[in-house]
Parts: structure tokens; C-alpha cells; sequence
């Protein structure tokens, strides 16, 4: 397996990074025994959040366990100086360490949030502040917006992003990617399986890491599936003419019920989160079923509850999507959810 350096941070690791949001949904014996299996194999760049709930700790209470070194990387939801510089806090101690290499802002949804962290009291400062104390190495920003990250790449403020690339959401490859690589901007890529949506890992990933310059980052909660990716890296990235096919065959069954995250849909008259409610099942697939309970979630499935089918979001999506359909076929798959769970309580 190729190494990559991520750009002007100068951090060089092997192309298949650890990601953070698997290890959630399982105990912590086995959180904690995956995450040490995986560093002890050869993995050396690990990716969590703060928002994902107890996978900081448990990371950190593997890599006490090994004195092998690996590039930490985490990110926050705070948009402000004195909100990220708290969370920095909360990481570190979460991952019992004194130094993180990357610290990212996370999941920026649009412009409005990009400025917002970019002003002069947000959470840009606050990075900065932080890296000037020695807390923090690099700082990064992770999006699903490639019309964003564009942005990004011009001003040229961070030293690392964050896109979706899959075969099925491949557009970074086209703009993104080369821009960023052309301005000395490291690239990670998260979401090689689409978020659970492709089954065929191994095909998956032979597509992401036969892309080079760019970090992996694929989640695991179970040894058993980080060794099945882990060999895959090992091996030949080339694609044979029937995974080829393959691919082309999952694209097409695919190709109108499965949102790209591109937003382009946006806005909605009635405030959906439109993206987020398609979403759900990847969701709760990759963070479990305790997911569902979070406050912003509910919300979005509130709001969701009142589409009015007025079909404006359709005129704008690229992919052409019955978007309502996609919605109340969400908002069903989630009722159902909640009422197993309801069931098992019972």
C-alpha cells in the first residue's frame, strides 16, 4: 500500500486510514480491542469526532495500550474561538494525549457556516490559537458540499479537507481533488462505502485507493472487517472488466433513490434538512439505532413530517430524484425503527 503525505501539513501515513464512527454501536472491550488490532496491523492515521458520542475515549484508551505511533486527527461541530477551543480540551483528554496532529471543523454545511468560522471570532481563531499553544499540529475542514470545499480550496486558510468519494458519489474526483492536490491541500475522503450503502467493500475500496494522493478513511467495529479492508489494501488496485461492470450495475439500481448529498435541492420552503431525512438509514447504520434519539435528528424528521409535496426541490436536483417519495419512504423506515425498538423495550 501506497503512502501519502496530506499536502503542506507534511503528515505522511498509509493510504487507508481508521474511521472513528463504527466503534460507537459496539461495547467498549470490543471498541477498544478493534481500534488496538488496527494500529498493532500497520494502520498509523486515525479519524473520530467529538460528535461521535464515546469514540474519542475509546481510542484513547486503546492507544495507551501501544507504543506505536499514529497521526490523530479529530474535528468539532463549534463554529466559534471559545467553542472550539473547549472542545479541543474535551478532546484531549478523551484521547489522553497532549497533542493532536489534525483538528478539523466539522461537517460545514454551507457558506453562512464557513463565514461564520472564518470571522474574526470563530472558530478559525480559535484553531489558530490553539497551534500557536502547541495543542494542535494542522487544522483541517470536512464537508459534503463540494461547491464549498471549491471555496476552501481557493482561500487557502486550511491545510486539509474532508469530501465523500465513492464510485457512487465520484464528483470530487473531477474538481476537488485535483484542485486541492494542485494547491499542496491534503486530501482525505471519507465515505468509501457511500455510508453503508455499497455491500462489495472490496470493490469499493480498490476504487477509492486506485486514486492516489488522497487518505482513506474507512470505519470498523469488528477485527474480522478491518482485516478484509486491510488485505484489500495490500493488494492490487486494478479494476477487471467484470468489477467494472459491477460498478456500472450498482450505479444504475442506485442512480435514482440515492441522494449525492450535493444540497442543490435546498432550500425548502418548509426548512428540510433534505439531505439528512434521505439519509437516515445510512445514519443509523454507521452511529446504531441510539441515533435516532438525537435532538437534531428528531428535528429533521419533524420537519420532514411536513412536506407538502410541492415538488420544488425535484426541479433542482441534478439526479433527477423523486425527492417527497424519497422522504415519506425515509420517514416510514424510521417509524419502523422506533417502533422495534419500542417492541424490544416492551
Amino acid at each position: 500500500m501506497r503512502r501519502i503525505i496530506l499536502g503542506k501539513t507534511g503528515l505522511e501515513a498509509y493510504q487507508l486510514g481508521f474511521g472513528g464512527i463504527p466503534i460507537q454501536r459496539v461495547d467498549e472491550k470490543q471498541a477498544v480491542e478493534t481500534v488496538l488490532h488496527a494500529v498493532e496491523k500497520g494502520v498509523d492515521f486515525i479519524d473520530t469526532a467529538r460528535m461521535y458520542t464515546t469514540s474519542e475515549s475509546r481510542i484513547g484508551k486503546a492507544l495507551k495500550q501501544t507504543d506505536k505511533r499514529v497521526i490523530l486527527a479529530t474535528k468539532s461541530h463549534n463554529r466559534t474561538s471559545d467553542g472550539i477551543q473547549q472542545d479541543i480540551v474535551k478532546s484531549l483528554k478523551d484521547l489522553q494525549t497532549e497533542y493532536i496532529d489534525l483538528y478539523q471543523c466539522h461537517g460545514v454545511e454551507n457558506e453562512k457556516f464557513y463565514e461564520r468560522i472564518i470571522s474574526p471570532d470563530g472558530a478559525l481563531k480559535g484553531l489558530l490559537k490553539a497551534k500557536e499553544e502547541g495543542l494542535i499540529g494542522h487544522i483541517g475542514l470536512t464537508s459534503h458540499s463540494l461547491d464549498l470545499l471549491e471555496r476552501v480550496i481557493e482561500d487557502g486558510i486550511f491545510e486539509t479537507i474532508m469530501a465523500c468519494f465513492s464510485f457512487l458519489e465520484p464528483a470530487a474526483s473531477e474538481k476537488v481533488i485535483p484542485k486541492a492536490i494542485e494547491k499542496n491541500i491534503g486530501v482525505i475522503t471519507m465515505k468509501p462505502f457511500s455510508g453503508g450503502v455499497i455491500d462489495n467493500s472490496e470493490l469499493a475500496l480498490k476504487y477509492v485507493l486506485s486514486h492516489p494522493d488522497i487518505l482513506v478513511i474507512a470505519g470498523v467495529e469488528h477485527k474480522a472487517l478491518f482485516d478484509e479492508n486491510w488485505q484489500v489494501s495490500q493488494g492490487s488496485y486494478d479494476l477487471s472488466h467484470d468489477e467494472k461492470q459491477e460498478i456500472e450495475k450498482i450505479r444504475k439500481q442506485y442512480d435514482k433513490n440515492f441522494c449525492r448529498r450535493c444540497d442543490y435541492c435546498q432550500p425548502c420552503s418548509e426548512e428540510i434538512p433534505i439531505q439528512l431525512v434521505l439519509g437516515m438509514k445510512s445514519i443509523v447504520k454507521r452511529m446504531g439505532p441510539r441515533s435516532l434519539n438525537n435532538p437534531f435528528l428528531q428535528n429533521a424528521i419533524d420537519k420532514a413530517r411536513n412536506c407538502t409535496d410541492c415538488g420544488e426541490c425535484m426541479t433542482r436536483c441534478p439526479y433527477d430524484l423523486p425527492i417527497p417519495d424519497l422522504i415519506k419512504e425515509s420517514l416510514r423506515w424510521v417509524g419502523e425503527q422506533s417502533n422495534s425498538t419500542e417492541h424490544e423495550r416492551g
